[in-house]
């Protein structure tokens, strides 16, 4: 730890602005929390560090929301379900190729979400950046952050962190646990393409496909419960494979392959989930900042892997990165109930769930695809932090051990995890009850109104 420091001075803080229910962070699990919490009749305030909503979606551009879904998978529907058919409505959403769900646009999805945003009568505020919690005793009463025009206070009656990394928790002194650097999960820079011959591409695909159980090959050893192997799968390994023989990519960089999204008639190869890179802190600036840089260079080299030996591809080019880099796995706060993996594999059941999320495990070296019909509840005490008051975490933060993370880090889990969240800060507020107290019948009542499957 380094002794070479200042001291900042005291300062004042000009308070911007009062709410009911202030969301930091406007991801899946952010963008659903402040929505849910509008519609259950609050004012609600959504900040956000970049310059457009949706988080993973649109910053990092994961576009596959429901990627899992097939003819028995059960779902919450709610908000999360509302992201896909909006953006479908609003040209912004295209079929899966694995699945029965849509992909989303992740240029597209920013004018989604600008439109859900101003329909609620949220108040937006872009490009501020989380800076600390405002406390008062054990209660966060509101965050600072910072700008273009310097520091600034909000203040709340309840405050939802949404931020992925439990920042707000953290620095409120909740107690939270990281995964330790050497188990933590790839991080990822996703990228887009163009100039693809989709005729010539979808014929490869056709004549060899690919299926789940492709995925343990080299580097990787997959976990399933042996019905997704044969399933397809939009994996692509064997180009990059040929270029480690003729040397185009190193062979320490067997971590290259992964799937793509989607393929359309402009030639257009999106959703690019090819690097994953170990050992990333995303907490750590200085360890995003080596991720962003190698993460760039490593898709160029699966560029010209696939320009040289994947058909339709000899003409492709970058047409974008995401804007940031990939984080699957940080913080997670010690929640009053810590979700397991018992629950996430056998159908966990709850008196306080606030929505079902299907048996769909990602992470970790497990997937496991919900096409049997199976599914758990997720417990609204997962996203209560301990010690803090006037504070709920959402999103892939919430408690819960490893394997219960590779379920419920997934996108349209935190859209689940979010909409309970704002119902229930939005009632909390409402009735002049701390957030840890909330009447739950009340919550689940107003969850099934705004068209949540609980049970």
């Amino acid at each position: 730890m380094s002794t070479d420091f200042i001291t900042e001075p005291a300062r004042r803080i000009e308070v911007i602005g009062r709410t009911d229910v202030l969301v930091v962070g406007s991801g899946p699990g952010g963008l659903a929390a402040a929505l849910a919490a509008a519609r259950a009749g609050v004012e609600v305030t959504l900040v956000e560090r970049f310059g457009c909503f949706g988080g993973n979606i649109t910053v990092v551009g994961v576009e596959g929301l429901a990627w899992y879904r097939h003819e028995q998978t059960v779902e919450a529907n709610g908000i999360g379900r509302e992201f896909e058919e909006r953006a479908k409505a609003m040209g912004a959403a295209v079929p899966e190729s694995q699945s029965l769900s849509y992909e989303l646009d992740s240029e597209g999805f920013k004018l989604v979400a600008d439109a859900l945003v101003e329909e609620a009568g949220i108040h937006p505020m872009l490009h501020r950046t989380f800076v600390s919690p405002v406390m008062e005793g054990d209660r966060c009463a509101g965050i600072v952050v910072e700008s273009k025009a310097g520091r600034e206070a909000i203040l709340a009656k309840v405050v939802i962190d949404a931020t992925g990394d439990a920042d707000v928790a953290t620095r409120a002194g909740a107690p939270v646990h990281k995964t330790p650097i050497e188990h933590i999960q790839a991080a990822s820079v996703m990228f887009n393409l163009a100039g693809v011959n989709k005729s010539e591409f979808m014929a490869e695909v056709k004549a060899d496909p690919q299926t789940y159980k492709d995925w343990s090959t080299g580097e990787w050893t997959v976990e399933t419960d042996g019905k997704e192997d044969d399933m397809f799968s939009p994996f692509l390994k064997k180009p990059f494979a040929k270029a480690i023989e003729e040397g185009i990519i190193p062979k320490n960089l067997n971590t290259i392959a992964g799937t793509w999204g989607a393929v359309h008639d402009t030639g257009e190869l999106t959703y690019m989930n090819l690097v994953h890179l170990a050992g990333i802190d995303g907490t750590d600036p200085d360890s995003m900042t080596k991720g962003e840089i190698e993460g760039r260079k490593q898709a160029m080299l699966a560029i010209e892997a696939l320009r040289r030996f994947m058909p339709g591809c000899k003409g492709v080019r970058l047409r974008n990165f995401g804007m940031t880099i990939g984080i699957r796995d940080t913080r997670k706060i010690d929640a009053v109930y810590n979700m397991t993996e018992q629950d996430v594999r056998q159908q966990g059941r709850f008196e306080d769930t606030i929505g079902i999320y299907p048996e769909f495990i990602d992470g970790y070296g497990i997937l496991i695809i919900p096409t049997t019909g199976r599914y758990m509840h997720v417990p609204y005490r997962s996203m209560l932090p301990k010690g803090v008051k006037g504070l709920l975490v959402t999103g892939r933060a919430i408690g819960g051990d490893r394997v219960a993370h590779a379920a419920t880090r997934n996108m349209a889990c935190c859209a689940v995890a979010g909409q309970g969240a704002g119902v229930a800060a939005a009632l909390a507020v409402k009735t002049g009850r701390e957030v840890a107290e909330v009447d739950m019948a009340a919550v689940q009542a107003e969850l099934v109104r705004q068209g949540v499957r609980i049970h």
